[in-house]
């Protein structure tokens, strides 16, 4: 991770300026935040600021093995596992693969000469560089052996469990403050209530754990997801942690994002190549706030370390992998685990902001516990919990059904977006049918998959895509079977004559 990249994941400056600083960078020299200076890409004080948020907030570089808070004997067997199963023989390539400078991979190399663990080659030659090149000898393929007996973890040397501690709490999510217009923003095109707002902002800058309920279908899963994608700030997520000699792996591709792509850290490696610049430790990695899912498949064991007994390593839970970011318990109520059993499980870490985690050999360890966490549920919140643990709860948002006009605004435009014309005398049927002929009640969901249906029929038969009555009653009777049930006869006579209706209808 280098600053052209920090600069770019952060938002402070386009690809293409800080592309442009690095060519005049290799022109004139100096370190890249000059020439950003130089050129009017940015301040002086803005650039001052910037540096010290970096220096405050960014893993910085280990200058020496010991500065990696690693045992040496660990990384020594990452470097022995690399050079049998990748076969890399130089100091560069495992400096790239283990995510470690340049320096501290010489000490563990000169450490394995010493051993006669390794031996030298000869030179290679990249471009105007020459690297030495080394092989396991027969002992050095026997320790190489053993590493992979004692776990089968392959990948960037892993962070200590003091720096990823004090990592979690130096970019905890209660330094994010949000704005009522940035809510508001993040939660444009949804009806929600100046109330809910009201509600709903301190319990996010609070970042504490936030209960969203009320009947289904009317955002609460949305509301969520988009409360998660308003945080901005960088966060750093290590690819790996050793604990007590043990490795718990815990950066996610399917879960973390970088808040660069591929794409573009390749053109910046390509660009800083052989110049002076400000780099960071390598084996973080720079991510947006993480938020996570749990479902119906939640269970208390996954609420625990993973450990894998065939690759002898450790996958970090899911709430573990959310740390700093969101945590949605999505349909809480409906999973494998009783919700009191969930409760008891995270009562300490809700109130005391610690998490506790126990290795298979015994050894427990702590870590903070932070992150916003919101359960979700369409039940009485009465029916899940007593008394005493709603007051561990201390944000409760209501996610009301919408009015009849809030219910009109999301429909129509739903039906501009699908192209369907809607008439009052429709709407007003849809309502009646609804909210007095039936027990279902408006929700918000509902005019996005009549729409849908509607658009479906109306291509599937070629006609008009004008929303009718009967049209209405077979979008209904997809979404709630008992619909077309209750009318009976007297909503769907004749099956085979429907879709002719509506034809003539539309027309």
């Amino acid at each position: 991770m280098h600053l052209g990249e920090i600069l770019i994941g952060r938002g402070v400056l386009p690809a293409a300026s800080v592309h442009a600083a690095l060519d005049r960078q290799r022109r004139e020299g100096g370190r890249l935040g000059d020439n950003l200076v130089a050129l009017g890409l940015i301040s002086p004080e803005h650039l001052a600021s910037l540096m010290t948020s970096v220096a405050w907030l960014t893993p910085a570089l280990p200058l020496t093995l010991r500065d990696t808070g690693i045992v040496p004997g660990k990384a020594l067997n990452l470097m022995l596992k690399f050079m049998l199963r990748e076969s890399l023989e130089t100091v560069a390539d495992l400096s790239a693969a283990m995510k470690l400078p340049p320096q501290a991979v010489r000490e563990l190399m000169d450490d394995a000469v010493t051993r006669k663990l390794v031996q030298p080659l000869g030179t290679t030659s990249v471009g105007f560089f020459a690297d030495l090149r080394f092989a396991l000898s027969r002992e050095g393929q026997a320790a190489a052996a053993d590493a992979f007996a004692e776990t089968m973890y392959l990948g960037p040397a892993p962070v200590s469990l003091a720096a990823f501690q004090a990592q979690v709490k130096r970019q905890t999510i209660n330094d994010e403050l949000l704005g009522a217009d940035q809510l508001r923003g993040g939660l444009d095109g949804l009806m929600i209530s100046e109330r809910s707002i009201r509600k709903l902002l301190p319990a996010i800058n609070a970042g504490r754990t936030m209960l969203l309920f009320g009947p289904p279908g009317n955002g609460k899963t949305t509301v969520a997801t988009r409360i998660a994608a308003l945080f901005e700030q960088v966060v750093y997520i290590p690819y790996a942690v050793e604990i007590a000699g043990q490795i718990m792996r815990v950066f996610d591709q399917g879960l973390h994002q970088p808040v660069i792509s591929e794409a573009d850290a390749a053109a910046l490696a390509g660009r800083e190549g052989g110049i002076q610049r400000e780099t960071f430790d390598a084996r973080w990695v720079a991510c947006r706030r993480p938020f996570a899912i749990a479902g119906g498949e939640l269970t208390l064991e996954m609420l625990d370390l993973q450990y894998d007994a065939d690759l002898k390593f450790y996958e970090a839970p899911l709430h573990v992998k959310a740390l700093n970011g969101v945590l949605l318990i999505d349909d809480f109520g409906r999973q494998r685990v009783k919700p009191a059993e969930l409760l008891n499980r995270w009562i300490g870490p809700m109130e005391n902001r610690v998490e506790y985690l126990k290795l298979h050999t015994g050894k427990s360890f702590s870590l903070p516990f932070d992150q916003l966490l919101v359960f979700s549920t369409n039940m009485d919140p009465r029916n899940l919990m007593d008394g005493a643990f709603l007051r561990r709860i201390p944000y409760k948002i209501k996610l009301s059904a919408p009015d009849t006009q809030e219910y009109r605004r999301i429909f129509d435009a739903e039906a501009a977006a699908h192209g369907v014309t809607l008439t009052d005398d429709v709407f007003a049927f849809i309502v009646n049918t609804l909210a007095v002929r039936s027990e279902f009640g408006l929700a918000c969901f509902q005019p996005k998959f009549i729409c849908a249906q509607v658009a479906e029929i109306c291509r599937s038969f070629g006609v008009a895509p004008v929303l009718t009555r009967q049209l209405a009653v077979d979008a209904l009777a997809n979404l709630y079977v008992d619909i077309e049930s209750e009318d009976g006869a007297r909503l769907s006579s004749a099956a085979e004559s429907r879709y002719a209706e509506s034809a003539i209808a539309a027309q």
